[in-house]
């Protein structure tokens, strides 16, 4: 609160040929991911890390956490790119390690990277002013992929990665990538008669997205999925896309927890059918 009335002081008193940057320093200040935290959780994640190779995949203020596990099948049949959830790391133990893990042993490298990140008290809409950030994670991403000579790529997140994930397919269309799966797609966390209301973030992005696309969630998902969830297949719809799928594992939470094997089977069966098979190169 200090910072803010601290800014309005500065405002008030600037002379207007400084205002324009006074603000833009002012909002690079605050809508920027927490380094601190992220720094912790690269600390906590490289320390009790047991299954893949920390990377560390550069940015333009540095270079941010990533973990790679390598394909561990006769046949490599490409990459997938892990995108977590709100406030969380790349070895999250929820939906993320087990996927990250797994897939290895059915074919799929797996880069789990580490998303900006806000304080606890923050929710999914403040996210939106670093989508920039996130858009630049994902490219770094995909490049050290193909340095590896892997561009067979699909992009798969959780929750709030939906989001980030949606949103950078949504506005790359040229993006070097294979199929998505979505895991928990939110919608909007602020009620509609709220004045500075979020937009209908996965539904608004599924318009556009060309590429195949499983939208799968849990029958005893968070509201905000589940009550979403006919918008985002009227939204594929309305966009032609004849390869997206929408699945509901019955039982199953926002966070999967009993139902890990019934998630990974149905992704993995998904994949086969849409991202499987010889490697191609999308460049």
């Amino acid at each position: 609160m200090r910072s803010i009335k601290y800014a309005n002081i500065m405002f008030s008193f600037a002379p207007k040929s400084l205002l324009i940057l006074l603000i833009l320093v002012y909002t690079s200040l605050v809508f920027a991911t927490d380094e601190a935290k992220e720094q912790r959780w690269a600390a906590q994640v490289s320390d009790s890390l047991l299954t893949g190779d920390v990377a560390w995949l550069p940015r333009k203020s540095g270079k941010f956490l990533a973990i790679y596990t390598e394909n561990q099948a006769s046949k490599t049949k490409g990459a997938v790119i892990l995108l977590h959830g709100i406030g969380a790391h790349p070895d999250w133990p929820e939906v993320i390690h087990p996927l990250r893990t797994t897939l290895p042993e059915f074919g799929w490298s797996t880069l789990s990277i580490q998303m900006p990140v806000l304080t606890n008290d923050k929710r999914a809409h403040d996210y939106m002013p670093l989508m920039d950030e996130v858009a630049e994670r994902i490219d770094a991403a995909i490049k050290f992929l193909q340095q590896k000579k892997i561009y067979n790529v699909v992009i798969m997140a959780h929750s709030l990665g939906t989001v980030m994930s949606a949103h950078y397919l949504a506005n790359t269309p040229d993006a070097k990538l294979r199929a998505y799966v979505g895991i928990s797609m939110i919608g909007s966390d602020q009620p509609k008669e709220s004045k500075n209301a979020s937009p209908p973030w996965n539904i608004k992005a599924l318009e556009t997205i060309k590429i195949p696309v499983l939208d799968i969630y849990g029958s005893e998902d968070n509201a905000s999925v589940i009550n979403s969830a006919k918008k985002r297949k009227n939204s594929a719809a309305k966009n032609n896309n004849t390869r997206y799928r929408q699945v509901v594992i019955k039982g199953a939470d926002h966070f999967y927890h009993g139902y890990e094997t019934a998630l990974l089977k149905r992704i993995r069966s998904w994949l086969s059918r849409y991202a499987a098979g010889s490697e191609i190169n999308l460049n």
